[in-house]
């Protein structure tokens, strides 16, 4: 039987990468978004699958959102925490809002989503959750203390659940992509651009197709081995150590 899988920002670049490729995998997808109610009926029309709207950083939007989920496909096997946001500013600059938008879309959505998830994969002795940080979670970013604190954060929130599930038959992983070719990536001034690819050593931009490889590898039932791992997809631009 088909296993179940959710996609947080599922419905837009890297995170309709993820759910297109999932589907393709077999998958019964559900993906949610935020607002972008065009991009959303446009997924769930072109690939077949459930969407879910609300806000990840609420905790009682999340309850609710994952129930509607499990309604109609079944007990979530696999979670994939990519939902996120960019609030950009030096930090002596930053206004609260700023600050706590990040944190909670980026950071507290990870134990929003995956608190609804957690009771029923350790009962069920399987599970998959996938977490998408980034390469400025590693090395920082400058006006990006936000981004950058939530997204650090979400590799040490991957580690420490990894080791509380592991006897659960649960794997708990992270994917760290670099600078991905995406919609938002499209607004960044060209010079910019251009002395971002400067930086990555293959030259290009990555695709949201070769994050979603890496996602799906983990989400396999044959990658039980690995966990607690952040896989950096950066093009040979950051070696975390």
């Amino acid at each position: 039987m088909a296993r179940t899988a959710l996609v947080t920002g599922g419905t837009r670049g890297i995170g309709l990468a993820i759910s297109k490729r999932l589907k393709a995998d077999g998958f019964k997808v559900a993906a949610g978004y935020a607002g972008n109610e065009e991009a959303a009926q446009s997924c769930a029309k072109e690939l077949g699958i459930v969407i879910v709207k609300g806000n990840v950083g609420n905790f009682d939007d999340c309850v609710r959102a994952v129930k509607e989920v499990e309604d109609q496909l079944g007990p979530i096997d696999v979670l994939v925490n990519n939902a996120g946001i960019t609030r950009d500013s030096m930090l002596h600059k930053m206004t609260p809002q700023q600050w706590n938008d990040v944190i909670y879309v980026n950071l507290a959505s990870i134990f929003n989503m995956s608190r609804q998830v957690i009771e029923g994969m350790r009962e069920r002795s399987y599970g998959r959750i996938i977490n998408i940080s980034s390469i400025n979670g590693q090395k920082g970013q400058m006006g990006q203390t936000n981004y950058s604190a939530a997204k650090a954060g979400v590799i040490g929130f991957t580690k420490a659940l990894a080791q509380e599930s592991a006897a659960k038959g649960i794997t708990v992983n992270a994917v760290a992509p670099g600078y991905i070719d995406t919609e938002m990536m499209s607004a960044v001034p060209q010079n910019v651009l251009d002395k971002i690819v400067a930086g990555i050593p293959v030259g290009r931009l990555g695709r949201a197709e070769e994050i979603a490889a890496c996602v799906a590898f983990l989400a396999r039932e044959d990658a039980a081995f690995i966990t607690g791992a952040t896989v950096t997809a950066n093009g040979g631009q950051y070696f975390a150590g």
